[in-house]
């Protein structure tokens, strides 16, 4: 057993061992040589302790240097992006308006191969009431705390659904370039996270125009990761189990509310975790 503190299972321990190149000798190197260029790279003011730093480590199976690469993106990003990452107060009426509509929510149970499935409903906000940039904040927030709580998501990875129900005109407006290119910046460069799979449903067909600019930034690995499956629910019963989903996507698993109740409880109740979380970031000399 490994001797760093960890809330892995065996079967995930096994996995990280098999599958990202996690030893002993390679977790006690990698943080040493992380440790020591953060050092050199204090202006990044990143999180150093073995939790944070183990995450980049597994999210490149081991290879320090694309892990600094990453490590940095992340800092920067979360430096150079005050619309995201500043006053990310949960209790802003903004933000809790969000959490109550549910825009962002990670389902609590893992699939048959260990992964996170996040539903981003893309659509379930306003366009006229709400700012994309405060609907992506609240995506980030989520998913900062849920990265925090839950070590396995650092393992397995996540697949993000991407649920297009109702899109229209106006929350297409909403998406310029430089906000496509930062958000497919943000989940292929920068965070400690495998995304294993991006899924879209009830979507239209005219989609694929808007995501033909999403993939001009995306690598070829990422590319091929991503699917549109229109309004075939069959299709998205065969990336999510049903007993896993809620009720209103064909599910047995209780009612969406339940969802998002918990995610607007958890966020909401991590004011002092974020604004300590806030102080991790980038700052310009």
């Amino acid at each position: 057993m490994y001797s760093l503190s960890t809330t892995l299972d065996c079967k995930a321990i096994n996995y990280t061992q098999q599958v990202l190149n996690e030893t002993q000798e390679a977790k006690e190197q990698g943080l040493e040589a992380l440790r020591k260029w953060l050092t050199i790279n204090a202006h990044l003011h990143a999180k150093s302790d073995d939790y944070n730093l183990i995450r980049f480590l597994r999210a490149t199976k081991f290879n320090y240097e694309q892990a600094q690469k990453k490590i940095s993106n992340f800092y920067i990003l979360r430096g150079t992006a005050p619309e995201w990452f500043h006053n990310r107060n949960p209790n802003l009426p903004e933000i809790q308006k969000l959490l109550e509509i549910g825009v962002f929510l990670p389902l609590l149970e893992r699939d048959d191969k260990g992964r996170m499935i996040i539903f981003i409903r893309v659509a379930a906000h306003n366009p006229y009431l709400h700012k994309q940039d405060d609907v992506f904040k609240v995506g980030m927030m989520t998913l900062d705390l849920a990265l925090d709580k839950m070590e396995d998501v650092s393992v397995y990875g996540v697949v993000a659904i991407f649920d297009m129900d109702g899109v229209s005109y106006g929350h297409a407006r909403q998406l310029t370039t430089s906000m496509i290119r930062k958000a497919v910046h943000s989940w292929q460069d920068c965070y400690p996270v495998r995304v294993k799979g991006l899924h879209f449903i009830n979507s239209p067909v005219y989609i694929n125009v808007v995501l033909n600019i999403f993939r001009r930034f995306m690598r070829q690995k990422m590319r091929s990761r991503v699917h549109v499956h229109g309004y075939d629910r069959k299709s998205l019963h065969n990336i999510v189990p049903k007993e896993l989903l809620p009720e209103e996507y064909g599910g047995s698993n209780g009612k969406l509310q339940h969802l998002i109740d918990f995610w607007k409880k958890e966020v909401s109740s991590s004011t002092a975790w974020y604004e300590q979380d806030e102080t991790y970031k980038y700052l310009k000399s």
